[in-house]
């Protein structure tokens, strides 16, 4: 596949540092492949959202030296572009704010996570505990000692439960941050000393136990791509000097080394056939249903299964440079892109959080003598407010819908570099297709043959044509050798004539075989044959026609053909509402064709690559969203200045795929509906989420202010919001 490295490209603004990083324990230092620069990549494992990114980015905003952040929220990493000497005191700022990075090990893959945060046997003790202290605090007499008891209860469950909560609540609330580990401190701690500690020893547990449920679920969608990997086998069977077959580590097989495949094995490395030819299942990179026919040059895909025939294949990748795992690291690399929506959300919760904060000091303050409630009691209220204010369900609402909505598209072989132009999608009103190789198959067939009457039988005709054809290396004579059964004539005095066509001696007889031009050159064409060419060409053929000295013997037409899939996938688009045209380098008459075949609402030719840039904006213009689909060099301008740039991943030129948005890794136009579609259900999701959130939140706000609200209500109605929208993000997953 073609321009692969295209895969690699960092989307994230102001950041040196891509995905690929890798750190060996400081002070060693690693250079990234895309950029050159260098960086340090750190696992921060209570990292899950982008609450705590941004309290991460607080913490480091003042150091001096810090050329760079790129957070990976999938895989919990940090990449911290600076010199060797700023590190520690990043390092030191990150631990102030309460979190613990730790480097990356050289040879760590994927997902690496470290264990929960709280052991299970934490929580399951913190439980029973909190259990306990409710079961003291209900049954036992009200005795100094029986309440000690339970109050010791109690402590201990909130400390084993919320160790990790109060380190990190503490830390914000020194640097007057309000976040969700900060409001669980406050309300805990404030429900403890009003007496009310077994229903706070409860809160804590249940709090703690729903942030790993989330936290796991969440996984669940930033792993969902991850998965694949584990199709890709851990070693390959490698011919050896001496000719024999040994099986090593996939990771240790070096570039240009021959490996072979098994009937029904997966493919462990990228590579091109050398010997062998099967079909193979290319789903999990290209997201085809069939398998597609693989023979020598062929390039296959570590991750593909092989299927009835041996494959030897040379390899062209190294195991952590495959496409499988470029198209992984470009998800990641994704992700944090903010969507729109997201943009919004966490504006929205910076606001809403110490507004709510806010409102809760005032129902402390005002309640007792506005509603004739007692000290406590109006505590109470506020402390409620408190739990019910935790912002979690409604900042992860967004990244976790929009993580699986990329990891759905990944699945389908298609690759979109930002959540932005995921949600982006949904808007799109127009889309410009390019049309050779993307429309069209890329390459000429012979669609149509004519022998005109003649003294030679057809059947010479047909052999003497054949025989020229493909002694020719131009692609038109290719598409007639091939549409043609060649005898393997013997030709003498063959000569190429540029620019018109070939000239060869056969059977005693000097034919040629040429275009248009060379026939009229020669004083061969009649008015018949003239309005035979003007029909085939008015259909966007080239015409080739073989003659002797006196006369035309054949005319063969040769197209480029409509792929069956364009012509679905355009009736796909016009039924979601979406217009078409077609931009071209070829003449309108051909371009007209083409379009009026294939259902195209318009088609503009004789464009140059400045052109079809015009003619973008022109659709901008006119219709508002505007997409763009090319594969080649000259399409580069017009993909960066759409709104969005699809290129055809598997025939792309490196110059499209870099300019593109999105990649279709496969070149099936259908699945530019699909991408549509996902983009529209995407973003449905994410306004349910949004709506669910905010929803829940505001009927417990109003119960808590008429004191129908208890603090165990509130947890549950945060940690079930929160839950909620992760599982109804996670249906995007979905096929």
């Amino acid at each position: 596949m073609q321009g692969q490295n295209t895969l690699e490209q960092d989307k994230t603004p102001g950041c040196a540092c891509d995905s690929a990083c890798s750190v060996t324990p400081l002070p060693v230092r690693v250079e990234t492949e895309q950029t050159g620069a260098s960086g340090a990549v750190f696992r921060i494992p209570s990292m899950d959202c982008a609450s705590e990114e941004g309290e991460i980015r607080q913490a480091l905003a003042g150091i001096p030296g810090i050329q760079g952040l790129n957070f990976q929220l999938s895989t919990r990493t940090l990449c911290i572009d600076a010199p060797a000497e700023v590190l520690p005191r990043a390092l030191d700022a990150i631990r102030q704010a309460g979190f613990d990075p730790q480097p990356v090990a050289p040879l760590e893959q994927g997902d690496q996570h470290a264990p929960m945060s709280e052991g299970l046997w934490r929580l399951g003790a913190s439980l029973l505990l909190a259990i306990a202290a409710e079961l003291l605090d209900f049954f036992a007499p009200e005795t100094a000692a029986y309440k000690g008891a339970g109050m010791a209860v109690a402590a201990a469950a909130i400390w084993l439960a919320g160790f990790s909560t109060y380190r990190k609540g503490f830390t914000a609330l020194r640097q007057g941050r309000l976040n969700i580990s900060a409001l669980m401190t406050v309300a805990v701690t404030g429900a403890f000393l009003i007496g009310q500690w077994p229903e706070a020893a409860m809160v804590m547990a249940l709090y703690a136990i729903a942030e790993v449920i989330e936290a796991r679920a969440v996984d669940r969608a930033r792993n969902a791509i991850k998965s694949l990997l584990d199709l890709t086998p851990d070693t390959a069977e490698v011919r050896q000097p001496d000719g024999e077959w040994k099986e090593l580590a996939a990771a240790d097989v070096a570039l240009e080394a021959i490996f072979r495949v098994k009937p029904g094995a997966c493919i462990p490395l990228d590579g091109v056939v050398m010997a062998g030819n099967s079909a193979v299942n290319q789903a999990p990179v290209t997201g085809e249903s069939m398998p597609v026919d693989k023979d020598a040059g062929d390039p296959v895909f570590a991750g593909t299964i092989n299927g009835t025939g041996a494959l030897e294949v040379r390899v062209t990748a190294a195991a952590s440079n495959t496409t499988l795992a470029r198209i992984i690291q470009a998800v990641e690399q994704a992700q944090g892109s903010r969507a729109p929506t997201q943009q919004f959300v966490d504006k929205f919760a910076a606001i809403y959080t110490p507004a709510v904060f806010a409102l809760a000091v005032a129902v402390a303050l005002l309640t007792p003598w506005l509603m004739d409630l007692s000290w406590m009691e109006a505590l109470y209220k506020a402390l409620v407010l408190l739990v019910i204010a935790c912002p979690c369900a409604l900042v992860i609402a967004t990244p976790v819908t929009v993580v699986s909505g990329l990891a759905s598209a990944a699945r389908r072989g298609i690759l979109i570099k930002g959540g932005v132009y995921l949600e982006g999608a949904h808007k799109i009103r127009v889309i410009a297709l390019d049309k050779t190789g993307t429309i069209t198959e890329g390459k000429p067939v012979l669609v149509a043959t004519e022998v005109l009457p003649s003294p030679i039988p057809e059947a010479q005709v047909l052999r003497w044509a054949g025989d020229l054809a493909g002694h020719s290396d131009h692609p038109v004579s290719n598409a007639i050798a091939q549409g043609l059964d060649r005898s393997n004539g013997q030709l003498e005095k063959f000569t190429a004539l540029p620019g018109r066509g070939i000239q060869a001696r056969t059977d005693g007889q000097t034919l040629i075989l040429g275009n248009h031009r060379m026939i009229e050159e020669r004083g061969l064409c009649s008015p018949a044959i003239e309005a035979r060419l003007a029909e085939h060409e008015a259909q966007g053929r080239t015409v080739t026609l073989l003659a002797m000295d006196s006369q035309v013997l054949a005319i063969f037409a040769v197209a480029d053909t409509i792929k069956e899939s364009s012509r679905e996938a355009l009736a796909e688009l016009h039924a979601l509402g979406v217009r078409s045209v077609m931009l071209t380098g070829d003449n309108p008459a051909t371009a007209q064709t083409i379009a009026r075949q294939a259902g195209i609402d318009d088609a503009r030719g004789n464009l140059l690559p400045d052109d079809k840039l015009s003619a973008i904006e022109d659709l901008q213009t006119r219709y508002g969203t505007t997409a763009m689909t090319g594969d080649g060099i000259n399409d580069a301008p017009a993909l960066a200045r759409s709104d969005i740039g699809i290129a055809m991943g598997a025939a792309g030129t490196d110059t499209a795929m870099e300019a593109a948005d999105v990649v279709i890794m496969n070149d099936d136009l259908r699945r530019i509906p699909e991408l549509i579609r996902l983009s529209r259900r995407t973003r449905a999701v994410l306004w349910q989420n949004i709506l669910l959130a905010l929803g829940i939140k505001s009927v417990f706000l109003v119960l808590s202010i008429l004191g129908s609200a208890t603090m165990w209500m509130a947890v549950f109605a945060d940690m079930g919001a929160s839950l909620i929208v992760v599982f109804n993000g996670l249906r995007l997953l979905r096929k």
